[in-house]
């Protein structure tokens, strides 16, 4: 009859106090799309209050970011030319790679996350080699894995393929090992499902698929057994901590994997969900600052230790 759990609730400070879950500006990572040029900056319809900066403009966005206590990003390179064979992907003196190493001479204790993928990079949209009209599994490995190279030999701490192919983070270690980069960390998309919520993103970065899906590699959504096993496979090729993409729709899946792995876990917060609480939030339907960090606290309670969100510089500079 004693037990009037309200009690703990009463008072603000107390609120905080006994909080289960707190978010930190150490659980954040904001992404960031990078292009070829000077002195551009480009609003992205789909994703209210996010653009596309060239590397000088980018400089000026991480400095706003770090002194808002931003402690990381995820960068993702949108090239002016793309082919068949993504070349602009593995060369070192590409976007990617220019702008890591002058964003580690700006900030070095900034910490440098890439995203590797080839979806940017080849004229048909796809994440990897097409080889009479399907994706060559295989054929893109070598790829990847020189693209996760050119990345880490500029300065990257964190390379993140995204691509979903089987072995790639085998042979994505074995390429870092052989060049001497031993403390490189591969965050693995392990459990990428193929997912309604990417739409703005494909639109910021130029990416959506020519023709057909990404269903044959990206993972099915009414799968959670399937995650484990992906997410397991790559760790045991040398990955060092696994990403749920999405993530608010996937809060089961990125609990499971946080009570089955000892690793790091990793919640990426998409450019669907992000623009689907702008919009509400537009239209005076709810109110952004709420219901931003509910959705965050979500994703910590669920289990992420890291939490990849374009929210991210949003909350540092106003919410928390």
């Amino acid at each position: 009859m004693n037990n009037r759990f309200r009690r703990l609730r009463a008072f603000k400070t107390l609120r905080k106090m006994t909080a289960e879950t707190a978010l930190t500006s150490h659980d954040l990572v904001q992404p960031f799309f990078v292009i070829e040029g000077k002195g551009k900056k480009q609003a992205i319809d789909a994703m209210p209050g996010i653009h596309r900066f060239s590397k000088d403009l980018l400089l000026k966005e991480l400095d706003a970011y770090v002194k808002a206590g931003g402690k990381a990003g995820l960068f993702f390179g949108i090239p002016s030319q793309k082919d068949l064979k993504a070349a602009s992907a593995v060369d070192p003196k590409g976007i990617v790679p220019q702008a890591v190493k002058a964003i580690k001479k700006h900030f070095p204790d900034f910490l440098v996350i890439t995203d590797v993928c080839l979806c940017a990079y080849m004229s048909h949209g796809h994440c990897g080699v097409v080889q009479n009209g399907k994706i060559d599994n295989d054929k893109s490995l070598p790829i990847l894995a020189q693209s996760a190279l050119v990345h880490a030999q500029a300065g990257a701490d964190i390379v993140a393929p995204s691509d979903m192919m089987d072995f790639r983070i085998a042979v994505l270690r074995n390429k870092l090992e052989k060049a001497g980069l031993v403390d490189t960390c591969i965050l693995s998309y392990a459990a990428k499902y193929a997912s309604a919520f990417y739409g703005p993103f494909r639109d910021a970065a130029h990416s959506a698929p020519e023709f057909g899906d990404r269903k044959t590699y990206q993972m099915d959504p009414a799968n959670s057994r399937e995650a484990l096993k992906e997410a397991r496979q790559d760790i045991k090729e040398g990955a060092d901590m696994v990403m749920v993409k999405p993530a608010l729709a996937y809060l089961d899946i990125v609990s499971l994997l946080r009570r089955e792995l000892t690793v790091p876990i990793v919640a990426y917060n998409v450019s669907g969900e992000y623009s689907m609480v702008k919009a509400a939030a537009k239209n005076g339907w709810v109110n952004e600052k709420t219901i931003v960090l509910e959705i965050l606290t979500s994703m910590k309670r669920a289990g992420a230790d890291i939490i990849i969100s374009y929210h991210a510089k949003d909350v540092l500079q106003k919410f928390l």
